[in-house]
């Protein structure tokens, strides 16, 4: 019998890999709304050499390739990789490259983009410092490094409402733990944020606040968006017995009726905090 353990690395793409199909789906639409908004603030357009770390199936790298950029996207998981580059040729982005790899390890030149950036992609590195400084490499010394992830979990609305239904609806539900928070937290607080950035080396340091505001039309959506999102949602949501399943959807449905003034979906509020910085002069 095969005593075989896979290495972290083959853990996690295995994790994403399975989630893709789901998160293609339910997450994209959401996420494309948060990197469409980040990259509104930003000088990115046509001849940006434009790098996308931990890309998913393209939050970032697709809409700057609709501004012009010439894109490289990356990521782990094969399965998201090819959901990116369907999206990319479906909308006819032949200046997107969608490549399998591992951001700690990137297999990219120095000083070869512009702008090097990802949604909460390196932010959910198990060695954050690793991912950063392959981001601060791959950039050139006047160029920018722009990281984005979620600011506190009461301020994700579509998660914090989930738990609220789930501590409500299953006896001892465990919650999320708070130290240390889970990896897509743990660039909630903005000092430390900062702190991070200039670790890496990063110059002209900046973290700021945004909140975007997506619509959900029904509490099943919710909870497909957070099962799909990330595989501790999916461990949340999967372990529900059907009643359980069936409270929380109620609760969820509750908590959007109040929201709209009565109607089925509602719009749910997503703060993000930004940082950016520039590599140092050589």
């Amino acid at each position: 019998m095969s005593t075989r353990t896979e290495h972290p690395a083959e853990q996690i793409r295995t994790a994403w890999d399975a989630l893709a199909p789901g998160f293609d789906r339910h997450t994209t639409p959401h996420t494309m709304r948060y990197g469409e908004q980040i990259l509104d603030g930003t000088a990115i357009g046509p001849g940006t050499r434009f790098l996308d770390v931990g890309a998913g199936s393209g939050a970032l790298a697709l809409p700057a390739a609709r501004r012009g950029a010439r894109v490289v996207a990356v990521d782990i998981a094969p399965a998201m990789v090819e959901r990116l580059a369907a999206r990319a040729r479906e909308e006819g982005l032949d200046h997107v490259r969608a490549l399998v790899m591992d951001g700690e390890h990137l297999d990219l030149e120095d000083d070869a983009f512009d702008v090097s950036a990802s949604l909460n992609g390196v932010s959910l590195f198990p060695d954050l410092e690793r991912g950063l400084a392959e981001m601060v490499r791959v950039t050139r010394p006047d160029g920018t490094v722009l990281v984005a992830a979620f600011g506190s979990p009461r301020d994700a609305e579509f998660i914090a409402w989930t738990l609220g239904a789930l501590r409500a609806a299953v006896p001892g539900f465990a919650g999320m733990p708070a130290d240390p928070p889970p990896l897509p937290f743990r660039l909630a607080d903005p000092n430390r944020f900062s702190a991070v950035l200039r670790e890496a080396g990063l110059v002209e340091g900046d973290v700021h606040r945004t909140v975007t505001d997506t619509f959900f039309a029904s509490a099943a959506e919710v909870l497909d968006t957070v099962r799909s999102s990330h595989p501790l949602g999916a461990q949340w949501i999967t372990g529900l017995t059907g009643s359980q399943a069936a409270e929380v959807r109620r609760i969820l449905e509750g908590m959007l009726r109040e929201r709209s003034g009565g109607a089925p979906g509602a719009v749910l509020h997503t703060a993000l905090n930004i940082g950016t910085g520039r590599p140092p002069a050589p």
